[in-house]
């Protein structure tokens, strides 16, 4: 099944899309991490956007890459067939992600993002005065080359001169960096594909690695309504690996059941509580949409059933 049809894009699971296509019974696109099956992405769902023009259709090196204008979300990125980011909804995600981290340290200087093509990340990163050096690596150059020319206000950071961009594999990348950052983030999508090696235990250690004294990182954390399995899994490892692992979680509509959640982890730092704060005039001053210096340590306070997913005990 074409997931554009009669003017809307639908998103469904992976797995059932596969099963859909007849293209095979759907075991080949459940999550994973270190090689385990977690289940379906968000199996027996389905989510649309009706569509006003398609901007850019492609196949890259690694992956499907749509770029479609919406109807009310402005204009939308989709890598095999699973939304990215929209205009309308994408500073919710974008700055959950790099706000808990960097504002959890007290002078961030040397940012590595994995990930995040798109741009927004870095958008949020450069937001920060004390900030020296960015170096991101990004595995997909057509996903770049779409965000600067269809989502210019995300990708409106690429040529800033504090940025070393690397085009390859984030995992190949960490191998050979080692104490270098004060704040890692991983922008990634699904572990379904490209991007299912940074969702495993080894990942994870490189990511310490990578760290300096007091250096924290963040991470996607999947939805908890429907990824519990692999939360719990990720939880626990990361628990082998650092001192202080948290989990917060936040709204991102048109992220499937518009609740997303994110791993901040340390050896040494409390992530949940700021250690620089902001006004509501600097809130303002920085154009932020969704965080502010409240809603850090709110997004950590979790309700009953993620606290239970995390701990492997889900509720049915």
């Amino acid at each position: 099944m074409d997931t554009l049809q009669k003017g809307w894009f639908t998103e469904f699971s992976p797995d059932d899309l596969e099963v859909i296509n007849n293209a095979a019974s759907g075991d080949s696109k459940q999550l994973k991490s270190d090689g385990v099956e977690m289940g379906g992405a968000w199996p027996g769902q389905a989510f649309s956007l009706q569509v006003d023009e398609v901007l850019f259709h492609e196949k890259s090196k690694y992956q499907d890459v749509l770029v479609f204008k919406s109807r009310t979300y402005g204009n939308v990125l989709v890598l095999d067939g699973i939304i990215q980011c929209t205009e309308r909804d994408e500073a919710a995600y974008q700055e959950m992600l790099a706000h808990l981290p960097m504002f959890a340290h007290p002078n961030p200087k040397r940012v590595l993002i994995i990930g995040g093509g798109d741009g927004g990340i870095l958008r949020e990163v450069l937001k920060h005065p004390s900030v020296e050096h960015v170096t991101m690596c990004e595995i997909d150059e057509m996903v770049i080359d779409v965000s600067k020319k269809w989502l210019p206000k995300m990708a409106a950071e690429f040529g800033n001169p504090k940025l070393n961009l690397f085009i390859g594999d984030g995992f190949e990348f960490l191998k050979a960096h080692k104490n270098e950052f004060d704040v890692v983030i991983t922008d990634s999508s699904d572990p379904v594909g490209p991007a299912e090696s940074l969702f495993g235990k080894s990942y994870y250690q490189l990511l310490s690695d990578a760290l300096r004294d007091g250096g924290i990182l963040s991470s996607q954390g999947e939805c908890p309504w429907l990824d519990g399995n692999l939360i719990h899994t990720m939880n626990v490892f990361c628990k082998e690996i650092f001192a202080n692992v948290k989990y917060a979680i936040g709204s991102v509509p048109t992220y499937t059941s518009g609740t997303m959640g994110y791993f901040v982890c340390s050896q040494e730092r409390d992530v949940t509580t700021p250690a620089r704060t902001l006004t509501s005039e600097e809130v303002q001053k920085w154009g932020l949409r969704f965080y502010n210096s409240s809603l850090h340590s709110a997004a950590f306070v979790l309700p009953t059933f993620v606290q239970q997913a995390l701990e492997g005990k889900q509720s049915s």
